[in-house]
């Protein structure tokens, strides 16, 4: 068995795209419109590692998607936790979980999907603003 990809709807693809590409780090590794079922399926990648991959779909016809928070997450190990976070907040997104601890903090997509990031090895020591940065919302 092979672990293959994680699909995940979104309402509107340019804005995932930014968050997910922009903003968190991944590459786009195909696309495919499907005009019959109305709906595009985008595969991305963390950069040098096509084996594990999340499907965004986004369905043309508007749907309102609920429940992102009994999803669960997506986890991505990360070089620097610090320089990770402060690139999603150069692109507008909220750390939801701050990186308090040099280990892990929680970001969320722009339909609500809870994404952890993991700092790659040992945790790196606690430093500011992260150290006293507090929770935002929920994640």
């Amino acid at each position: 068995m092979k672990y293959l990809h994680t699909m995940v709807r979104v309402t509107d693809l340019d804005a995932s795209r930014r968050f997910y590409c922009d903003a968190l780090g991944l590459t786009e590794v195909s696309r495919k419109d499907y005009p019959q079922g109305r709906y595009t399926l985008v595969f991305l990648a963390a950069p040098g590692d096509e084996s594990a991959q999340v499907e965004l779909t986004h369905n043309w016809d508007p749907e309102t998607y609920t429940g992102g928070r009994n999803f669960g997450h997506l986890a991505y190990a990360v070089d620097d936790i610090y320089a990770a976070c402060e690139r999603l907040q150069r692109h507008g997104v909220t750390i939801n979980r701050p990186p308090r601890d040099g280990r892990m903090a929680f970001v969320r997509s722009p339909d609500q999907i809870s994404i952890e990031l993991l700092q790659r090895g040992a945790a790196l020591p606690p430093a500011e603003p992260w150290a006293s940065m507090p929770n935002s919302g929920n994640w």
